[in-house]
């Protein structure tokens, strides 16, 4: 710090208070709406500069020692309450921010103490033109790119990493901002700048490398979807194919039953002819196909992948009950239905169990959809992280799956029990 009045505090608390939350929240997906979130962060913006300028005119010791630092816990309780991501992702945000701070503070005091002997003003003036650089660099390049690529974040981020890529990026900026005892030297500004820069590339670049897997799994997720409509496709043809074979059987057999009906009329045999009639229209009710539900894009997913679990054996029972306008994509409903039909084939036949079944159950219950599969299961299913690991070494139907539940506020659970595996999934639609 190079000191200065009340009001020169109040300056640098006002462009630290400003670069920190408006960091945050160029990168933030707020929990309420932006209008209201703007006059939180306002108010709380100027509750902050208030206080900080307080402590800095009734104790500037302690000030000078400790107000950098509990800026981080205080600004990150208050963003991380407004903001409607997951917690580990507002502690990298956060200390992204601290760092920034860390970052022009640094250029602002060593700036003046180099080359203008430790003048305020200079101080002033190299922070206010690294907020602008910084926050110009944020809306224009890096929040369109990090909002674009937060969903794949957040799918390969768990709090493990968020908690070494936090604990990175701080020794980092702590090391750069830490007092330097021994005074101002060439040196010492030149190792804190080296600190801060490779801090910066290396969270640079580890953000991308996120981003990035997480773009490479939905292409690989997207591709495996593709597979399986392919798949439900060609089901659906070999269903066609059979139809008209059956109706090509039934044409046959009409010339027969005509031939008969007329010879029974010829003769007067009303009442043979009564019987007979009676008996063909047993035979048609009882060879009819039945719809399995009102929603024909799950009628036809359920019956194409139940007829290929009966092929290999594998009893199939269904209770589904749901009607047709339902507001789901029918892409989301191939990557669920399709995925979990696919799994639980998959399951049983790698069982080595003899009575192999699938039962399948889903129901609508008011603005709630629920799926629910059971079959039969190895007991030495491997999970990891809550979820099943493919002995192919893909697991990419489950990420399908949860990746269509979620674009309806969805939950999905993963379970085996008493030698079944269970599948559940919840989805909520709109009111």
């Amino acid at each position: 710090m190079l000191g200065g009045s009340f009001w020169v505090a109040l300056l640098r608390n006002m462009i630290s208070i400003g670069l920190m939350l408006s960091f945050f929240l160029m990168l933030d997906r707020p929990r309420f709406s932006m209008k209201k979130t703007i006059w939180c962060y306002v108010a709380f913006g100027v509750f902050l500069l208030v206080s900080y300028s307080a402590w800095y005119f009734f104790s500037n010791a302690s000030f000078v020692q400790y107000a950098a630092f509990s800026a981080l816990p205080v600004v990150g309780i208050f963003c991380s309450l407004m903001s409607s991501e997951v917690l580990y992702l507002s502690l990298y945000k956060m200390a992204l921010a601290f760092y920034l701070f860390s970052v022009c503070s640094f250029c602002g005091v060593d700036a003046a103490r180099w080359a203008f002997g430790g003048n305020i003003w200079v101080d002033i003036l190299v922070r206010l033109i690294c907020l602008v650089i910084i926050l110009i660099f944020t809306w224009k390049k890096f929040r369109k790119q990090f909002l674009g690529g937060v969903d794949y974040l957040i799918e390969e981020m768990d709090l493990f990493s968020a908690v070494t890529l936090f604990v990175s990026i701080m020794l980092g900026a702590i090391m750069a901002y830490w007092p330097n005892l021994q005074g101002f030297s060439v040196f010492n500004m030149v190792r804190a700048f080296l600190i801060l820069f490779m801090a910066g590339v290396l969270q640079y670049a580890i953000l991308h490398l996120y981003i990035h897997l997480g773009q490479e799994h939905y292409i690989q997720a997207q591709k495996e979807l593709l597979e399986v409509n392919e798949q439900l496709l060609q089901r659906q043809m070999e269903l066609m194919r059979e139809s008209e074979k059956e109706a090509a059987r039934i044409r046959h057999d009409v010339r027969h039953h005509i031939m008969l009906i007329r010879e029974y009329v010829r003769k007067g045999e009303m009442d043979q002819l009564l019987s007979y009639l009676e008996q063909y229209g047993d035979d048609v009710e009882h060879r009819s196909v039945k719809d399995i539900c009102q929603n024909q894009t799950v009628n036809s997913i359920l019956s194409a992948y139940a007829r290929k679990a009966k092929s290999q054996g594998i009893r199939v029972t269904m209770d589904v009950k749901v009607a047709e306008g339902l507001q789901i994509r029918e892409t989301d409903w191939v990557a669920m239905l399709a995925n979990v039909f696919e799994n639980a084939i998959h399951g049983c036949t790698c069982s080595g169990v003899s009575q192999q079944e699938i039962h399948i159950y889903i129901a609508q219950k008011g603005n709630k959809v629920v799926i629910q599969c059971r079959n039969t299961s190895a007991d030495d299913v491997i999970f990891y992280g809550g979820l099943p690991q493919s002995d192919k070494g893909g697991g990419l139907g489950v990420f399908s799956i949860r990746k269509a539940a979620s674009r309806y506020g969805g939950e999905t659970d993963f379970v085996v029990e008493d030698g079944m595996f269970l599948t559940r999934i919840l989805l909520n639609l709109p009111s």
